[in-house]
């Protein structure tokens, strides 16, 4: 039997070998292989959703719409490989009387990369999640490691996608399921020579561990960890007065969907503090005491929530706005909003860091210049939301410039969960809300993260890789001396 190192040894061997042959195929052929994984989870949806339902404590509703996003996911990253815009083609032909030689340039596939599974997400952020889906189009073997929150389920997508790579000849190595659940797995697969790049979604503690791991290798790599934020509502006095009612409701809704297990939940609601918005905060207190608790994925995140929950609200200056009126109940939420001033949330850090659940504070600034001056020393987060009216507008304008710097994605009148998979999103934003704010990890430029770009001088067309060749065989759009075309270069 093989021991856990031979088992990672062998996965990461196979995949560096894969990537030689993966890496040359063309783009229409990783196009259909993804499409066949989307259709295949589909069609698989009802045992999934079962396996997934008693693993995970999540509706089935619920899990219908993340796999049905997970396969959305698949079709759109395919559909975006095949065009190909994410190669960057480049080509400068030679010009002999500027002593210019030939010199063409593409992005290519970066290596094996690990991708550890999230517990919040089995399908869309696990072993069938964007992670691989985007890893896979850039021509990229992939190892998982599976979250031990969901083992059934993983296991089950696993095998999906290992039949669809079987059925397309794709061969052994592109795609390997590792379901170790201790730390040494983990820490093998980053420190692993083989390994080119990570991605993960969790916990602040768990992406900053794989990164500096991978920051200590003799070779170090990029990971691409995706660690939660506390996402910041500004509630601006405009919205409140006009609209009260609703952004209440909105956020309260927000806070407590799925057991406010998302990585984008509003956990820091911040506004001027005024006798207007009593009204607000009294809507807010109904609520939140009408929201039943939830179970929680595991017992362990259950454990954490509760304990984060007693620590922010035994802080000084905080207190406690409003919670469910149900009864407490062991491994289930508790839907909770606390309250305090600017003052006490800038002197007390462990206020200012996520509590992964149903919890938000609520923090009352004396005037606009102490709510611009709390927004300018926030930490990066994932999401920034604001709620104005014409009447806000120069604090908007303000607040939109600061949170430019802060977040990957600026929301106005509205929440931040419910992340929608579309080329346009960035789902990422600075330190500690991700590792590299420069990616998303979610919509078809998250391929962008699995690449690097090569340079070929004076190469003959024959030897070149196909993305170069004078004739465009995949027909993907193409920068010829400084245009933008998916003709031939005709020399």
């Amino acid at each position: 039997m093989s021991t856990l190192s031979e088992t990672i040894d062998s996965a990461l061997r196979a995949a560096a070998e894969a990537h030689l042959r993966f890496s040359q195929t063309s783009v229409q052929q990783r196009a259909e292989l993804m499409h066949a994984i989307a259709a295949a989870l589909e069609k698989n949806s009802d045992e999934l959703i079962a396996a997934a339902a008693k693993e995970t404590h999540l509706d089935a509703q619920r899990l219908l719409q993340e796999l049905l996003r997970t396969s959305v996911q698949w079709q759109q990253y395919g559909d975006a490989c095949e065009k190909g815009y994410w190669m960057h083609v480049i080509i400068d032909t030679a010009l002999p009387e500027k002593n210019r030689p030939d010199i063409r340039k593409y992005n290519r596939a970066l290596g094996p990369v690990v991708v550890f599974g999230a517990s919040n997400f089995p399908f869309a952020y696990s072993t069938p999640g964007g992670d691989v889906a985007s890893a896979i189009a850039a021509g990229c073997p992939v190892v998982v490691k599976a979250h031990p929150a969901h083992p059934q389920t993983s296991e089950l997508t696993a095998s999906i996608i290992r039949n669809c790579i079987a059925e397309k000849g794709f061969g052994e190595g592109v795609f390997s399921h590792i379901t170790d659940s201790s730390f040494e797995s983990g820490q093998l697969l980053v420190k692993h020579p083989l390994t080119a790049a990570v991605a993960f979604t969790g916990s602040l503690s768990g992406g900053k561990a794989l990164y500096d791991l991978a920051a200590a290798r003799p070779n170090p790599i990029p990971v691409f960890a995706e660690m939660g934020s506390v996402n910041p509502v500004f509630i601006l006095p405009g919205a409140v007065s006009t609209r009260g009612d609703e952004i209440a409701d909105k956020l309260v809704d927000s806070l407590t969907a799925s057991a406010g297990q998302f990585c984008t939940n509003p956990g820091v609601w911040i506004m001027e503090d005024s006798a207007e918005i009593t009204p607000f905060l009294e809507k807010l207190q109904q609520n939140i005491s009408n929201r039943p608790v939830q179970e929680m994925l595991h017992p362990g995140i259950a454990r954490q929530f509760h304990s984060r929950r007693e620590e922010v609200l035994a802080a000084q200056g905080v207190s406690l706005l409003g919670a469910t009126a149900e009864q407490q109940k062991e491994g289930f939420s508790l839907p909770t909003i606390a309250v305090t001033t600017a003052e006490a949330f800038r002197a007390a850090p462990t206020v200012q860091h996520e509590v992964f659940g149903p919890f938000a504070v609520l923090v009352k600034c004396r005037n606009q210049a102490e709510l611009l001056s709390l927004a300018q020393n926030l930490e990066g987060q994932l999401t920034g939301t604001i709620w104005g009216n014409d009447s806000d507008i120069s604090a908007i304008n303000q607040l939109r410039e600061i949170l430019t710097e802060k977040c990957g994605r600026i929301i106005f009148n509205g929440v931040p969960t419910g992340v929608t998979v579309t080329q346009a999103m960035q789902h990422g934003g600075p330190f500690p809300g991700t590792t590299d704010t420069r990616f998303t990890a979610v919509g078809a430029d998250a391929i962008l993260r699995f690449i690097r770009p090569v340079c070929y001088q004076n190469w003959p067309d024959e030897l070149l890789p196909l993305p170069l060749r004078n004739r465009n065989h995949s027909g993907i759009p193409r920068f010829i001396n400084g245009e933008l075309t998916k003709a031939d270069l005709s020399l």
